[in-house]
């Protein structure tokens, strides 16, 4: 298993959990929640003392989750 596939496994989808979404390493942390303060320019340290639950690697396993979500090949006429 390679380095970015290792990171994933820190994203979990438990139904019942969360309404099933996506969530760190089994935690009631969605993956939106991280992915919309990011995009609020909440930076990496703030988030991790906020969630100290959180590694780096959570983040960064976030971010590779939503980049793989929208790699999807476009059709053409």
């Amino acid at each position: 298993m390679n380095q970015l596939s290792n990171l994933l496994t820190r994203i979990t989808q438990t139904p019942g959990q969360c309404g099933g979404r996506p969530c760190i390493r089994g935690m009631r942390i969605r993956v939106s929640d991280i992915l919309e303060m990011l995009a609020e320019n909440v930076n990496v340290k703030e988030i991790l003392e906020d969630f100290p639950d959180l590694e780096p690697e959570d983040i960064q396993a976030c971010l590779l989750f939503a980049a793989r979500r929208t790699d999807f090949p476009q059709l053409t006429a």
